[in-house]
């Protein structure tokens, strides 16, 4: 693909192939309320004039719809919908300007690059304190997608990218403002999540800092904002704390929260979901606030008051038991799973001790499942609570592990030997 910046990005070909990712992405509607699927449509009759717009400098992108999202137990994270056709010209732009700066990215920087993942990154961390680096320096890099200086990351940009018709337009898309409830409001700083350029600019931005690092002779791992830097010792790893800090401040211009950065030990880290534990060697391990969330959503799922059918239940189940494994599947885990399965198979029990909810029924059912008449009929009439049912043995007995399996509810530790690098 010859030409300018510009004339790549515009081609026909490289139009066509940003269609068609913004339209397998799929998406909501922006402000406009453009569809996805009248994309297509729309540019069959349009597209030369926004292709000369863009030449001229005189497009104008919309503004972002703004939304909210939950982000841990209290806080909330800034998501924004562009329109359909600002996602298909930033996709464009993306496509061209993403290789150009893939070759300047450090090769430590594993967040929203092409062939990189988390399990690479925390791999990584792995290797760098199995070498003796065992201080870390964790940087919490507050609101950083909020926070962006425009005319410090449109400085680094330009310094690649030498065509002031792109840079014009991706400014533009840094200030085309968002509409909050219905009302407008500028964007002086910040970029905005949930645009297909946003990954790319914040990696451009954050490039700098891992080129700084490097210049140091640090070791660190970096995950779009997650930062871990590591030393050899306590006071080293403090030294960098506040020589990065301050440059991450005055050069950058963002902000370290520093109440949430630290200088620790790995068994105090949380990166990525993950932490750290040493078995002869460093080992990743699921942080204890990942395995809480995901014990949080197994008690939903078997919440006896949530109307599902067995095979509902225990399909969700599954697909969110995979998911958390998959994810997780590097680290050291098959004890809390142990755990985990135990808790699931006692909340399931209560389940299909309350689905089968007449006496009658639940002491049919247990003698079917090899219980004595009387061990049923004693249970059924019992007055204790879910804890007892569920942990008694009569209960146990008829619903065992492997009867459980029968009737297709998952087991995690299975799921993770399945799965498991």
């Amino acid at each position: 693909m010859g030409g300018t910046v510009l004339d790549q990005i515009l081609s026909d070909e490289n139009l066509k192939t940003a269609c068609q990712r913004v339209y397998q992405n799929q998406g909501v509607p922006g402000v406009d309320k453009m569809t996805v699927s009248a994309l297509k449509g729309f540019l069959g009759k349009n597209q030369e004039k926004i292709k000369k717009l863009i030449q001229q400098q005189r497009f104008k992108p919309q503004p972002v719809l703004r939304v909210e999202r939950p982000k841990g137990e209290s806080d909330v994270r800034l998501l924004g919908i562009p329109t359909a056709v600002d996602r298909l010209i930033q996709q464009a732009i993306y496509q061209v300007i993403s290789p150009i700066f893939e070759k300047q990215f450090h090769n430590h920087s594993y967040g929203y690059r092409p062939n990189r993942s988390c399990e690479m990154a925390v791999m990584k961390s792995l290797e760098i304190l199995n070498d003796g680096h065992v201080w870390v320096v964790d940087i919490d890099l507050e609101t950083f997608f909020d926070l962006i200086n425009h005319d410090k990351l449109m400085t680094v940009v330009a310094k690649t990218i030498k065509d002031e018709t792109v840079t014009a337009l991706i400014r533009k898309y840094l200030t085309c403002g968002v509409m909050v409830r219905g009302k407008f409001q500028q964007t002086t700083k910040g970029v905005c999540q949930g645009s297909p350029l946003s990954p790319l600019l914040s990696n451009i931005m954050l490039g700098e800092l891992d080129q700084k690092l490097a210049a140091k002779g640090l070791e660190f791992v970096r995950y779009s904002d997650d930062v871990l830097i590591f030393a050899k010792s306590s006071r080293k790893a403090k030294r960098v704390m506040k020589s990065v800090s301050h440059y991450i401040a005055s050069q950058l211009d963002l902000v370290v929260n520093m109440e949430k950065s630290q200088v620790s030990p790995p068994t105090d880290v949380k990166f990525l979901g993950f932490s750290y534990a040493k078995v002869k060697s460093w080992r990743a391990i699921p942080h204890p606030e990942s395995v809480k969330k995901f014990r949080g959503k197994m008690k939903s799922l078997t919440d006896h008051s949530l109307i599902l059918s067995l095979k509902d239940r225990n399909e969700r189940l599954k697909q969110s038991i995979q998911g958390w494994v998959v994810y997780f599947r590097m680290a050291d885990m098959e004890g809390v799973l142990v755990q985990l399965d135990e808790e699931l198979r006692f909340r399931m029990r209560v389940v299909i001790w309350k689905e089968w909810v007449a006496r009658n029924r639940q002491i049919v059912s247990l003698v079917k499942f090899g219980v004595s008449a009387n061990e049923a009929e004693e249970l059924a009439w019992s007055r204790k609570g879910d804890h007892f049912i569920g942990n008694s043995k009569t209960l146990q007995r008829a619903l065992s592990g492997e009867r459980l399996k029968e009737m297709g509810v998952p087991s995690i530790v299975d799921c993770y030997l399945r799965y498991r690098v």
